[in-house]
């Protein structure tokens, strides 16, 4: 099992001074108008820092001398401190990124002929508990702020060489890394509004997808406030079942998931919700589980399943389902008309495939105390 590691402090050069990186289009204008700077010198700056992956002011050649030195006293771009850069045998890679002295998350990369994708995290840690991810079996510490969620695909597609709107390794990003999304959800709408953004990353909203494990007030606020595609963490069609492996669903069963999703359509006709369902042997992986699912999905025509393997970690007591249960299972589905796609497993080897983005992260809380009283806490604060 992977070891937390040890943190150094950043250093003091950019103590008290303002991330740039926390700032979407219009808060960045807001803060260059509180240094009394016109509107289009932060669409200057926010095209250096995204386009062009520049972090030091004096590099920003069509900035004025006199604007860099105000921005070098009182401001960085600050991206999280890489810690460790693992490339998988099959392309993928995994960043260990540093968030304070204590904390670290981790950011996944994984190419395809067609499309790179960067799986993000929200949160160090995670509050809800669910059975089979090894992030929750950390525990949850903290919420990532704008800049440490941003600052993931700066540090990834710095690497990558990725280069906005003309040499795009990164071409789609999941909200499916640590943590809940939704219960951070004003800096991950931030962060998600600079990935759009034609001066940030520029991707389409059908290429930025947020991952929920349902909660869903946070579901319909999101709907109505940033166009980006939605998947949810499904995992089992039967509130028993569910309440067990996703124990949020507790506080919204699958009734008030089925209809918070059939709002989201009705708001977006044109898209699609994507339901990931984890395999577990013997546990969620049955052909009366597919006939569950199948009747789930039928309230949702217009929505697809991923299928994905369980990636086993050290003490968990799940175990992956077998090859030929897993084909059965999604012929079931095939069969009855459902879009049924299957997740390739990627970077075993570096611990970066799904569920397995764990380890770094030092658990300071006790998971089976205080789960419901945090969840209410992030839902009330963010409504």
């Amino acid at each position: 099992m992977n070891t937390p590691i040890a943190i150094s402090s950043d250093s003091t050069a950019s103590a008290g001074k303002v991330n740039l990186l926390d700032f979407d289009r219009q808060g960045l204008r807001d803060f260059f108008a509180q240094l009394g700077e016109k509107p289009y010198r932060a669409e200057q700056v926010m095209k250096w820092i995204y386009h062009h992956l520049e972090s030091d002011f004096a590099n920003m050649t069509d900035v004025g001398k006199t604007l860099r030195a105000k921005l070098e006293a009182s401001c960085h771009v600050g991206p999280p401190k890489t810690l460790v850069d693992k490339a998988a045998a099959d392309g993928t890679h995994k960043w260990l990124l540093g968030m304070d002295g204590r904390n670290a998350v981790e950011a996944v990369y994984i190419p395809e002929p067609t499309r790179g994708t960067l799986c993000v995290s929200s949160q160090i840690g995670c509050a809800l508990n669910c059975q089979f991810c090894s992030t929750g079996a950390q525990g949850f510490n903290r919420n990532l702020a704008t800049a440490e969620i941003i600052g993931q695909m700066w540090v990834a597609a710095k690497q990558l060489g990725n280069v906005t709107h003309q040499n795009r390794r990164i071409t789609n990003v999941v909200m499916m890394g640590m943590g809940e999304p939704l219960a951070n959800f004003d800096n991950v709408v931030r962060a998600m509004s600079l990935m759009r953004d034609d001066l940030g990353f520029g991707l389409a909203s059908k290429r930025v997808t947020l991952s929920t494990a349902g909660m869903v007030p946070m579901i319909d606020k999101l709907s109505e406030t940033i166009d980006v595609s939605l998947a949810v963490s499904l995992h089992a069609a039967n509130d028993e079942l569910r309440t067990e492996l996703v124990p949020l669903n507790k506080r919204y069963p699958l009734a008030e998931l089925t209809a918070a999703c059939q709002r989201w359509i009705a708001r977006k006709p044109r898209t699609s919700i994507t339901f990931e369902y984890t395999l577990m042997k013997g546990v969620n992986d049955q052909p009366e589980h597919a006939k569950q699912l199948i009747r789930f999905m039928r309230k949702l025509p217009t929505c697809k399943v991923n299928l994905i393997p369980f990636n086993p970690f050290p003490g968990t007591r799940f175990e992956r389902s077998g090859a030929e249960t897993i084909r059965a299972f999604q012929t079931q589905l095939l069969n009855a008309g459902i879009l049924t796609m299957l997740r390739r497993t990627r970077g075993d080897d570096i611990d970066a495939a799904c569920g397995q983005l764990a380890g770094q992260v030092n658990d300071r809380t006790r998971r089976s105390a205080g789960i419901r009283q945090r969840v209410d806490h992030e839902v009330t604060h963010a409504l």
